[in-house]
């Protein structure tokens, strides 16, 4: 299975999440209001579910281009100077995605190691939702990687703005 296809698939796992976020919600305000007899799972899986879908579609979206953009000044620019402002946007993700990659590690392992716990009912590893971060970050990286390389092969690829792609 292709890089890409996994990333397609992590995007409809990650709306997946968010609809089993909207049933889990839905359910805990209608057993507490019309029922008067709250959970004490729904609030806290439907978050760890919202963290999950969050951060598996980073790449997915920079991949499909669907980050908010800025285009007034970038639609003026010549070709060549649009391929640089996409390839310092591209290094600037992946640098922010490489140092919040390294310290989302140390928090996850170190959660992981002194046993660390939700303050909830649950009492759930705080790990399961950390370790949201780097797997999201580290997919959005290589993503990052993969666009700056297609931005300098294709020569039209500087010129796609996000409601071109998709």
């Amino acid at each position: 299975m292709s890089y890409a296809r996994i990333i397609d698939r992590l995007a409809d796992l990650s709306a997946w999440l968010f609809f089993v976020v909207g049933l889990m919600l839905s359910y805990e305000v209608v057993m507490r209001y019309f029922f008067n007899a709250p959970t004490i799972w729904a609030e806290e899986l439907s978050r760890l579910a919202q963290i999950w879908a969050t951060w598996l579609a980073a790449a997915w979206t920079l991949k499909n281009r669907r980050l908010i953009a800025v285009g007034v000044l970038y639609d003026r620019l010549p070709p060549p100077l649009r391929r640089l402002a996409g390839s310092f946007t591209l290094l600037f993700i992946a640098a922010f995605s490489a140092v919040t990659l390294y310290y989302a590690v140390l928090i996850t392992v170190e959660s992981a190691q002194l046993g660390r716990k939700t303050a909830t009912m649950l009492d759930m590893p705080l790990w399961a939702a950390e370790v949201a971060v780097p797997v999201g970050v580290a997919l959005l990286l290589v993503q990052c990687l993969i666009e700056l390389v297609r931005l300098w092969r294709d020569p039209n690829a500087a010129l796609r703005l996000a409601s071109d792609v998709g």
